[in-house]
């Protein structure tokens, strides 16, 4: 069991698939831990079960709005007046194929960019500085497998392209703070049993068919992340910042 007692750390989207069974591992690790949600509180208090109440922050914020992740940090850090850990975990996954319709296609890559890169990048540009004053201060950001091979799923085009960039954002964080004792790492997890994975699959066909394409014939866990998020979170191996951590189950190498 991993001991982080000692650490603040702020995880976004923790309702669900993975960000749920990572604020479940976060908590049990003794964390204090700020879970923020979107619009589902039940999930994020479900998630957080097992926090002790002195423990735990709950914050909502819409980080589809301009400036919500801005606020969202200025309430987590209003907390304890410290962070020592940031996730960025929340993402969307529209499904956009180039023969959308244009409000379509400009929807789903205007919430892609929102969501999924500008919004990290904004908790990130609070952090950062932040861990700099400190001296020391982690960053896991969870991209995906789409980021290194792309997606077979030709409507996931803005989803696999923002995770790219998220991806290279953490990584220029790591190279360009590990002087000033910041740590980045990235994950990247394949086909993970959450209901997003579920949707994307396009039932329980696709589901059947794509899990057939997997090395082990299985999804990955959510629990597997949340683990490796708790292992990353205390900060143990400090050489592995800059790494991308591939989680699929050896259905793709390289």
């Amino acid at each position: 069991m991993h001991d982080l007692s000692g650490k603040t750390i702020l995880l976004t989207g923790a309702s669900k698939g993975i960000g749920a069974a990572t604020a479940e591992a976060l908590a049990r690790a003794g964390a204090r831990l700020i879970a923020h949600y979107g619009s589902d509180r039940d999930g994020a208090v479900a998630a957080t079960a097992g926090a002790a109440p002195d423990r735990l922050k709950l914050v909502q914020a819409d980080l589809s709005q301009p400036g919500a992740a801005a606020e969202l940090w200025r309430e987590a850090v209003g907390w304890t007046g410290e962070i020592d850990v940031l996730v960025n975990n929340a993402a969307v996954m529209p499904s956009v194929p180039f023969d959308a319709g244009d409000e379509a296609w400009d929807d789903a890559w205007e919430q892609s960019w929102q969501v999924n890169v500008k919004a990290p990048a904004d908790l990130m540009r609070a952090a950062v500085p932040h861990f700099v004053a400190r001296g020391s201060g982690t960053l896991i950001t969870l991209s995906s497998w789409v980021a290194q091979r792309g997606s077979a799923n030709r409507g996931l085009l803005a989803y696999s392209a923002s995770k790219g960039a998220v991806k290279a954002l953490t990584q220029t964080v790591a190279r360009g703070y590990a002087a000033d004792g910041v740590l980045a790492y990235l994950i990247a997890p394949g086909v993970v049993g959450t209901e997003m994975s579920v949707r994307a699959a396009g039932g329980p066909e696709g589901v059947e068919a794509l899990t057939a394409g997997l090395a082990m014939r299985e999804w990955v866990p959510p629990q597997e992340i949340g683990d490796l998020v708790t292992y990353l979170a205390t900060g143990t191996c400090r050489h592995l910042s800059g790494a991308t951590l591939d989680v699929n189950g050896a259905s793709y190498v390289r």
